[in-house]
């Protein structure tokens, strides 16, 4: 299982990178491949301020939808296009070309509360 040190977490699957005031989204290795096959991504928040915790898109797997959490507040301003074309790339590069959205933050703060590599491995049992 690939559990990036340099990422965040939460209990929701999803990992975050920071750069500034700018976090990086997706989901995890380990909820991809839960979920198995991804054939769509929808997310149709961009350039939507949302809070903490709110639903900001859904993944469709062959059997299963799974919503989106938005770990930290924000706006967010991009969403990985190449997903509409090509959604598999989630299950086969999560934390590279899968990529979901970009957010900017409108409190960084709110990292502080986001799970480590660690904690998420103890989530997960990894």
């Amino acid at each position: 299982m690939n559990i990036p040190s340099e990422l965040k977490y939460t209990k929701d699957h999803e990992w975050i990178k920071i750069e500034g005031d700018v976090a990086t989204i997706g989901i995890t290795d380990f909820a991809q491949s839960e979920l198995g096959d991804i054939v769509y991504v929808e997310v149709e928040t961009v350039d939507e301020t949302l809070d903490a915790e709110e639903i900001f898109g859904t993944v469709e797997a062959v059997k299963t939808v799974s919503d989106l959490f938005l770990p930290l507040s924000g706006e967010i301003i991009e969403f990985n296009e190449s997903l509409e074309d090509e959604p598999e790339k989630v299950n086969s590069d999560p934390y590279g070309d899968g990529w979901m959205i970009k957010v900017k933050c409108s409190d960084i703060s709110q990292v502080e509360g986001l799970m480590s590599d660690d904690d998420y491995k103890a989530l997960i049992g990894a």
